[in-house]
């Protein structure tokens, strides 16, 4: 069915494409027309693109006032029709919390689940269950509160093994008086709502004040909890004097998005979420971090004034004027990281990454590269083997000529070959070169080992003369590419080159990177083959002319002494101690080398 899009109004709105009945995307857009359009237009879509744009058979908007309607209602309807391509962050129903059971006569603190916090007696939300246990711990060892439950409490007739650790002050044995238990409730709930460095100058005015009343027992215990959070305060990995900021990090690779956020409360790390989106469709990076920030502070009562995003959005007023209208919270979105957060925010960035690379498979990573070489290069069929050589040589003696193979799989290194070059070709590259490949072709004729693409290390003339040797014989088809070094050897400043001219890539492209990754490879394999056949040619020559030095004793010798080198300036003595080798035959070796 031919979408009609003349009934697409200019205005702001969202707009669904459907698939016979099922909802397969939906979308907001300042312009609807011009956004929808967009879909259906003449120009080269990605496979994403193409594939919603055959699919969709009908199309449905509604007009909003504005853009920030727009992206109001648009997550509203992701949420409730989950299409099959947009990007769904799952997210725990419920939120962990730290709570206090202030209805009983001796509070204990507790994590809790819940989607919102009830009352004031629930702190947080934070990021994971991790984040709270790491911060109920810390509020016992200073604070010593309970964290049993009551019928465990009710029950005791002695302290249990949290009283020996020194993290509670054992009030179900009525080892403390419970207003001043109580007071120890209060200096918890304090620290959470407040930074460390405050909590540090309270604690040190109660020192005073205790001191003053000669209390010093009670200014002995603050003291006491003060060295605890000075304590705590070293062992925590990471704190900045950045108080309440919420940082995230998107990335994209290989058709997966990767967002990592950290939320940062009272100077301190509360929690870490990531998210992998895999086979993700996005039309931009700013339209990922609209759904992700409106996504993570949906059902949230603790938004920060001020969000860190890795990235320069050009939507930021657009989601602040969203964030206020629907929670009615005043934040600042900025790209710009200052010098006490910026540790923080490359974690961030670096975890964005991580996250794809921790489920990238061998298999997508070099399927997506070989997908992207064969757009650049404008291949009808796919790519499915690469061929690289190479010639090494010092000063046009001991060539070799090296063969790689990739396939999508990555390196196929049963498939590797090397090939002796004579001493006629030696140093002459191009000969070297077209001589190879015209031993190699020959097993084209299986269609297992013929490959797609043929890439050589070197300019026009390496290029042609390949090109010449595949052009004359049966395999035509096979595309022969060459890589020049750039510049200086600059890395990431070559040139590929094919029979019609310079192929433009992207330097930071899958594809090109994986034409440097072959060829940094072919480099490798033919440097360690000609550096082999140099030592075996060096043991051979010297030893194997000396008489009753056979393969035994050579073997030994090399084994011993690990080089024609050390054999050299090896004594008669020594050399007497390899089994088979007497004074004789270690003279003649003295006087041979």
């Amino acid at each position: 069915m031919a979408v009609d899009l003349k009934k697409v109004p200019s205005t702001p709105g969202v707009y669904k494409f459907f698939n016979k009945t099922e909802i397969i995307y939906i979308g907001k857009a300042k312009n609807l027309k011009k956004r929808v359009s967009s879909y259906f237009g003449n120009s080269v879509k990605d496979r994403k693109t193409s594939q919603i744009k055959s699919l969709t058979d009908s199309i449905e908007t509604f007009t909003t006032k504005n853009e920030v309607e727009a992206l109001l209602l648009e997550q509203t309807l992701i949420k409730e029709n989950k299409p099959k391509f947009n990007i769904l962050l799952r997210d725990d129903k419920t939120y962990p919390y730290i709570y206090f059971s202030l209805d009983h006569d001796y509070p204990g603190i507790y994590l809790k689940r819940t989607k919102k916090a009830v009352n004031s007696n629930y702190y947080g939300p934070f990021v994971s269950s991790g984040a709270v246990k790491k911060s109920i711990k810390e509020i016992q060892k200073i604070f010593k509160l309970r964290n049993c439950n009551d019928s465990t409490f009710s029950n005791r007739s002695r302290p249990c093994i949290e009283f020996q650790m020194k993290r509670c002050s054992a009030p179900c044995i009525k080892n403390i008086r419970k207003i001043d238990y109580f007071e120890d409730v209060e200096s918890a709930k304090s620290y959470l709502s407040s930074s460390d460095s405050q909590t540090i100058e309270r604690l040190k005015d109660d020192i005073q004040k205790a001191s003053n009343n000669l209390d010093f027992e009670k200014a002995a215990d603050i003291r006491d909890r003060l060295k605890r959070i000075e304590l705590i305060r070293e062992e925590q990995s990471v704190v900045t004097v950045s108080r309440d900021i919420d940082v995230f990090s998107i990335h994209s690779e290989n058709h997966y998005i990767g967002i990592s956020i950290i939320v940062i409360r009272k100077g301190k790390i509360r929690g870490t979420k990531t998210h992998l989106v895999k086979k993700a469709f996005f039309e931009s990076i700013d339209s990922v971090y609209q759904m992700a920030i409106i996504n993570f502070y949906d059902s949230q009562l603790d938004i920060p004034k001020k969000v860190l995003c890795s990235h320069s959005l050009e939507s930021k007023e657009l989601i602040s004027k969203v964030l206020k209208k629907k929670f009615n919270a005043n934040v600042i979105i900025t790209h710009s990281p200052s010098k006490s957060i910026r540790s923080i925010y490359n974690l961030c960035k670096l975890n964005a990454k991580q996250i794809i690379q921790n489920h990238l498979s061998k298999s997508d990573k070099y399927n997506f590269a070989f997908d992207d070489l064969k757009n650049y290069l404008g291949y009808k069929r796919g790519i499915k083997k690469i061929e690289a050589y190479d010639i090494s040589h010092i000063s046009g003696y001991h060539a070799v000529a090296s063969c790689v193979v990739y396939s999508n799989e990555g390196p196929s290194k049963k498939e590797y070959r090397t090939f002796n070059i004579s001493k006629e070709l030696s140093g002459n590259d191009v000969g070297s070169l077209e001589h190879v490949i015209h031993r190699r072709i020959k097993y084209y004729e299986n269609k297992e080992i013929k490959p797609d693409l043929i890439l050589i290390d070197g300019g026009k003339n390496q290029l042609n003369f390949s090109h010449a040797v595949i052009h004359n014989s049966k395999h035509k088809d096979i595309k022969v590419l060459s890589i020049v070094k750039g510049l200086n050897r600059i890395r990431a400043t070559e040139t590929v080159l094919s029979k019609d001219g310079i192929i433009e890539f992207q330097k930071d492209s899958k594809g090109y990177l994986l034409l440097q990754e072959i060829r940094d490879e072919s480099h490798r394999f033919a440097i360690n083959a000609q550096r082999r056949k140099k030592n075996a040619k060096n043991r051979k020559s010297q030893l194997d002319k000396i008489e009753g030095i056979g393969e035994v004793l050579k073997k030994k010798l090399l084994a011993r002494f690990k080089s024609i080198k050390n054999i050299k300036a090896a004594n008669i003595e020594e050399l007497m101690t390899v089994k088979g080798i007497n004074a004789k035959i270690a003279e003649l070796i003295k006087q041979n080398l």
